[in-house]
């Protein structure tokens, strides 16, 4: 099958070289030690830090896709994102789909109103979630998830992993998914790679 992500001989500063091939639909896990370089493996393939060697969406080259349409299909969500307008509905894309927003709020348990909540009153929890709303709504084919649930209970937690397998499933999407929690990744499954002296294993 063709990879959706493909990556030959990437190389940073701290990795490398890394390769490898995530599917349409599939999750894979990218575990390892703190400090083995997860978060910046996340980075590098979202093009925010420099990194050399092939990266390709769908079979195109990561050079031929303007930086900004590259981060609206391989999105990094970090474990805290960064807001910087007043209201949460400030930081979503141009003609964002107010029901498909409504939608995954559902599914998340955040009320309709939080789409006008100023971000200074948000929880930490609640910052997560909406930040993977905010992913959502650019529609990405990769998703890069850094630790998605580290600021939430287990309830919320399950909530989360439901909906990015859901994402998944329905729009042909892939993604990393960067976890401390073992009881997490047993339920997530799939492939689980691990860093390990800046490599894949």
């Amino acid at each position: 099958m063709d990879c959706l992500l493909e990556v030959e001989g990437l190389r940073t500063a701290q990795l490398g070289p890394l390769d490898l091939c995530l599917q349409a639909g599939e999750l894979v896990q990218i575990s390892g030690a703190s400090g083995s370089g997860k978060s910046l493996l996340l980075r590098a393939l979202a093009d925010l830090d420099p990194s050399s060697g092939a990266v390709r969406l769908a079979g195109q080259d990561r050079e031929g896709i303007e930086p900004p349409d590259w981060r609206r299909q391989v999105a990094y969500v970090p474990a805290e994102t960064a807001w910087w307008a007043s209201e949460v509905a400030e930081h979503f894309p141009s003609g964002w789909d107010k029901g498909q927003a409504l939608a995954w709020l559902e599914r998340f348990s955040l009320p309709e109103e939080s789409l006008r909540w100023e971000i200074e009153r948000l929880s930490s929890g609640e910052r997560q979630r909406l930040g993977l709303l905010r992913a959502f709504l650019n529609r990405p084919r990769v998703l890069l998830l850094d630790e998605p649930t580290a600021n939430l209970d287990l309830e919320n937690t399950r909530r989360i992993e439901r909906a990015v397998r859901s994402y998944l499933a329905e729009g042909g999407a892939g993604a990393l998914w960067v976890s401390h929690d073992t009881l997490q990744r047993s339920r997530l499954g799939g492939r689980i790679l691990e860093i390990r002296g800046g490599r894949l294993v």
